[in-house]
């Protein structure tokens, strides 16, 4: 009879852990493009307008409207590095997660391999004992 692994609740909490820190990992790179998206729409911006400047206001309107989207620009790439930062992080915690996870299915599988062996072996004693008693029996 098989011995359960003794390690298995901690297997699971560990398994646990892993996909809270996959979803984790996931939000972070979510964020993540959502900011880079944000400055390409913003980075689009400053690049578009218009062809003709037909007067001073609308020179002074375009050259505030340049302004206010460069300070945008500069306020989004400090939120795209803080974003790449908080995905950084979510990564190594998620690898984290995974290699304590991993070194515990590790043991699981060495426990299973054992007990897999104890098993054939003792199966094997019993097959033994039944053959040398059937052989003792018919001399």
């Amino acid at each position: 009879m098989a011995r359960a692994f003794s390690l298995l609740g901690l297997l699971r909490l560990r398994h646990a852990q892993q996909g809270q820190a996959a979803a984790t990992l996931a939000d972070a790179n979510e964020r993540l493009r959502e900011a880079s998206d944000r400055r390409m729409a913003a980075r689009r911006t400053l690049d578009d307008g218009p062809v003709e400047v037909s007067d001073a206001a609308m020179l002074s309107a375009i050259a505030a409207a340049r302004a206010s989207t460069r300070g945008m620009l500069t306020e989004l790439d400090a939120v795209a590095e803080r974003r790449r930062v908080e995905a950084d992080e979510a990564q190594r915690a998620y690898s984290e997660a995974r290699r304590a996870a991993l070194s515990l299915e590790k043991l699981e599988e060495q426990h299973a391999a054992t007990t897999a062996a104890d098993d054939l072996r003792a199966e094997q004693t019993v097959l033994d004992e039944i053959a040398s008693q059937s052989r003792g029996g018919a001399s």
